[in-house]
């Protein structure tokens, strides 16, 4: 089953790529206190996305050396 994330384009500079910020919340094991956690992934883009758009991406085969998700759609 692929994995999907929702997340924020933080960079659209690259030709049909995009760098998208997810953020997880996680509870900490010990102290029970919500951490943010955020990772960037590289995502296939074959259509004009601002900084900032809220996209949905669905991971897939290896298109790139370091990009390993599509864009699923555009949520805003």
């Amino acid at each position: 089953m692929s994995q999907v994330k929702t997340g924020t384009v933080i960079s659209n500079k690259m030709p049909k790529t995009v760098v998208v910020k997810v953020l997880v919340k996680t509870k900490h094991p010990l102290y029970k206190k919500m951490i943010t956690k955020t990772k960037n992934f590289n995502a296939y883009n074959d259509r004009q996305l601002a900084i900032g758009q809220k996209v949905k991406i669905i991971e897939t085969r290896p298109l790139a050396k370091q990009v390993h998700f599509k864009i699923l759609e555009v949520l805003d």
